[in-house]
């Protein structure tokens, strides 16, 4: 009697409990349009005051002349290129979208 319940358990109820969760894992894998404005919204939010804080080194580097801030980087170029990339590819999203 035991095996009448313990097949139809293991050949149907654990297959579709897998498939069950691949599916769930896959459909919340996706970030969503809320998701995507929050990270924009952060991203501008951290290249402002990105900005900020290089402005307040050289203040205060330009005061004080002993003062090496470890933000200033020597080639900035180098360290911008990411920036530049992402910033692309946000524009070229707002361009397909609109």
């Amino acid at each position: 009697m035991e095996e009448i319940i313990i097949i139809p358990a293991i050949f149907i109820g654990l297959p579709w409990i897998i498939l069950h969760y691949i599916t769930k894992w896959k459909t919340s894998a996706t970030i969503t349009g809320d998701d995507e404005a929050l990270l924009e919204e952060l991203y501008n939010l951290a290249k402002r005051l990105d900005d900020r804080m290089d402005t307040v080194e050289r203040l205060v580097a330009s005061d004080n002349p002993e003062f090496r801030p470890a933000r200033i980087v020597h080639d900035s170029e180098q360290d911008n290129q990411q920036l530049r990339e992402l910033e692309q590819l946000i524009a070229e999203k707002k361009g397909a979208s609109q």
